[in-house]
């Protein structure tokens, strides 16, 4: 007799990791039962997630009988301690709170980090715990007013001359031990390059998952669970993501798909100070030097007007009508990973799933067929202006205008007329 496995098996290995015989192994996939080693004592079956595993008809968890049960009353034996297991519950005591990290270089704040505050707010509020945001740098004193107009009720700060350049070691020490120290339930912050430098290094040092690149965060009302939405299969599917045993919950949210909340000014809340445990002696990285790079393709995510390519666009000569046409209306050109590949542009102008996610007020798609990598990066700007020869073009069910039509003829057509329009001042 041993544990019976079901259809369905995800593979998640959970199970495996959880029984005390080592009955269990993954093998192609799918978890196999050692029926030698397995005593059903059941602990497989409480944390699997797909509900695949059961005892065997008229099995039951072993208890120990009277017989075998120690005989406090006739003996001064120690009796034996039965090993603790430490689960921390979401919504719970032990692990309590929402917490953005906030990311400040420089003297600036990225937006999505007051993105995060507002979508915070909304998770900290369905499980009924705080909201609070963590900052780490120098000189940041400006920052703590603007966390708590964003909805803040908490700030965290670590302020150290160590960490006036960010350098993956001192910050992922300073929030590592904040969270030590606090035991935040949730922890967010955007999926920029800071984001995804530092997070999966926090991740290991906390031993908890981490799901990257998020699209949509939502707390479950069946376990207060966070439920984490990514793209995955090169953007064919969704998939959603939990965290069932350990803590704190992460994940990186994309930049641009959250709302920006609503700032009050005069908000103000509880500000705690920490210190870094670190010294410049035990940082093994240096910054030797700065090197700003071009503004237009750094901030991407920030630009209010796009003008995309895509390989419809047909050769780098065409590219050209293209690059005018974003000259003219004092737009940034971007594109798709096929544009990127083809040699057009550099990968920090990529637009999509494996790129740079937008918001902009417009975005103008000339040469793009709509593919699900694309759109996940660029689906919720304002408008969306699309020029495509093909009318079947995937593009045009999310474009709010559609022209369907040769790029040489079109793009010359719209870069004249703005010029026109902006000769006698009718546009700016």
């Amino acid at each position: 007799m041993a544990i019976i496995i079901g259809p369905g098996c995800i593979g998640c290995g959970a199970c495996v990791v959880e029984c005390p015989t080592e009955a269990l192994e993954l093998a192609d996939g799918v978890v196999v039962v050692d029926p030698e080693k397995c005593t059903e004592c059941g602990d497989c079956i409480e944390v699997c997630p797909s509900d695949v595993l059961s005892l065997p008809a008229g099995a039951k968890k072993e208890e120990p009988t009277e017989e075998e049960a120690p005989a406090e009353e006739t003996t001064n034996a120690p009796k034996p301690k039965k090993k603790e297991k430490i689960v921390p519950v979401a919504g719970g005591d032990v692990w309590s709170g929402v917490w953005v990290v906030a990311e400040y270089s420089r003297g600036e704040v990225a937006p999505v980090s007051w993105e995060l505050l507002g979508e915070g707010k909304k998770l900290a509020d369905d499980i009924g715990c705080e909201l609070a945001c963590v900052i780490v740098g120098h000189d940041v004193e400006g920052v703590i007013p603007e966390a708590f107009a964003y909805g803040a009720e908490k700030v965290y700060v670590v302020d150290d001359p160590i960490l006036k350049d960010f350098r993956t070691e001192p910050y992922a020490v300073a929030v590592t031990d904040l969270i030590r120290k606090y035991q935040p339930e949730i922890l967010l912050m955007g999926a920029t390059a800071m984001g995804r430098d530092v997070f999966p290094v926090i991740a290991t040092k906390m031993k908890t998952g981490l799901t990257a690149d998020c699209t949509v965060l939502s707390i479950d009302p069946k376990t207060n669970l966070l439920l984490q939405t990514r793209p995955a299969f090169g953007g064919n599917i969704m998939a959603t993501i939990m965290c069932r045993k350990e803590r704190p919950q992460m994940a990186t949210v994309r930049p641009r798909v959250m709302a920006m909340p609503e700032r009050i000014e005069g908000r103000t809340g509880e500000i705690v100070r920490e210190e870094l445990n670190m010294t410049e002696d035990e940082v093994l990285t240096k910054v030797i030097e700065f090197i700003k790079g071009d503004a237009k393709s750094i901030f991407l995510d920030k630009a209010e007007i796009l003008v995309a390519v895509g390989l419809g666009v047909g050769s780098k000569r065409n590219l050209a009508l293209c690059e005018e046409l974003a000259e003219t209306i004092g737009a940034t050109i971007c594109g798709t990973r096929g544009a990127v590949e083809a040699g057009w542009m550099t990968h920090d102008r990529q637009v999509g799933q494996t790129g740079v996610t937008v918001r902009p007020k417009l975005y103008i798609a000339i040469g793009i067929s709509g593919a699900i990598q694309h759109l996940v990066g660029m689906e919720t700007s304002d408008y969306i202006i699309a020029i495509n020869n093909d009318p079947e073009a995937p593009i045009f069910e999310v474009a709010n205008y559609g022209i369907v039509g040769d790029l040489v003829d079109v793009v010359p057509a719209l870069t004249a007329e703005f010029n026109k329009r902006l000769q006698h001042g009718v546009a700016k």
